[in-house]
């Protein structure tokens, strides 16, 4: 027998350990995962729930925690917050209270006494226009002569600029909408000083009661004081006005008398120019959506030459 048959077979085994997925370190992880989701989602809804007082406190603090802690800050939460802050939340109506200072009661808005005291100032504008005005007229002698065809008040729709036919000085020729040089004169001086205050403009046209002789041609005093009313926006816009301030231009023909004892005196022919108040442009512009700052001339866009009338007797 060989000396290799005497030599013992060794038979190696490798012992290997459970697979590490098969223990228990993965639920750990999982449990991990799942805290922080909570925590995640704990944070989204607080984030979601919390004034924004509060949350500008919460940011203060963590930026800079002891300057907040010792003195506050402006937004930096309210009086409900956790974290403590000097600022008001503007989103509350209560709770606030600063450092130092007993909670007082919660304070509404007066919308009329803000209402009332816009008013105030508007008016002080108007009446400050007013006075220009008045200044115009006594320092310009072209305007001087006409001072007495010119009345100025302030009226319930704002401030009122009325340009009045004299007996021997009327503004436009009889049965015309054509203005006379002087009238000129004045609605161009006029308008430049319009665009001092930012109200808008209406103009309306009067005449007196005599009738329009030819109105059984479909014309007459109404049409008449319409197209005087367009024609004196036009030299208003030619002085220097902007168009888009105008937002009515209306005739009254005789409805409206300025002298109601003397249907006829020609202090009735007559062209309005009314700087509104607010109140009033919105009760124009409220009537219907459609009008705007651009479009409400009514009946006769810029440029159109007015129709023509009869050269009979006019107002």
């Amino acid at each position: 027998m060989s000396d290799d048959s005497q030599q013992p077979i060794v038979v190696k085994r490798i012992k290997k350990g459970g697979a590490g997925g098969h223990g228990g370190a993965w639920k750990i992880a999982y449990a991990d995962f799942v805290t922080a989701m909570m925590a995640f989602f704990l944070l989204m809804w607080l984030l979601g729930s919390t004034t924004k007082g509060d949350l500008k406190g919460i940011a203060d603090h963590f930026q800079t925690p002891l300057l907040v802690a010792l003195f506050g800050g402006s937004g930096a939460g309210d009086a409900s917050s956790v974290i403590q802050g000097g600022g008001e939340d503007l989103t509350r109506s209560h709770g606030q209270v600063k450092r130092g200072e007993v909670e007082a009661p919660t304070k509404r808005i007066n919308l009329q006494a803000l209402k009332a005291d816009f008013e105030r100032i508007e008016k002080g504008r108007l009446e400050g226009l007013q006075a220009e005005l008045e200044a115009l007229i006594e320092a310009n002698p072209a305007l001087q002569q006409f001072k007495n065809q010119l009345l100025i008040d302030i009226t319930a729709e704002g401030l009122r600029i009325q340009i009045v036919d004299e007996h021997n000085r009327p503004m436009f020729d009889s049965a015309s909408s054509e203005p006379r040089p002087y009238a000129r004169q004045i609605l161009r001086a006029i308008g430049p000083l319009l665009n001092k205050v930012e109200n808008r403009i209406a103009l309306a046209g009067h005449t007196d009661a005599t009738p329009f002789v030819g109105g059984d041609r479909g014309f007459g005093n109404w049409e008449l004081s319409t197209n005087r009313a367009n024609a004196s926006r036009h030299e208003l816009v030619i002085g220097g006005l902007q168009d888009s301030k105008v937002i009515r231009v209306t005739g009254y023909a005789s409805t409206v008398l300025f002298d109601q004892a003397q249907p006829t005196n020609p202090i009735n022919r007559r062209i309005s120019i009314v700087v509104l108040n607010k109140r009033t442009e919105e009760a124009i512009l409220g009537d219907g959506k459609e009008i705007t700052a651009a479009a409400a001339l009514e009946s006769f866009p810029p440029g159109q030459s007015a129709p023509a009338a009869p050269a009979l007797p006019g107002r």
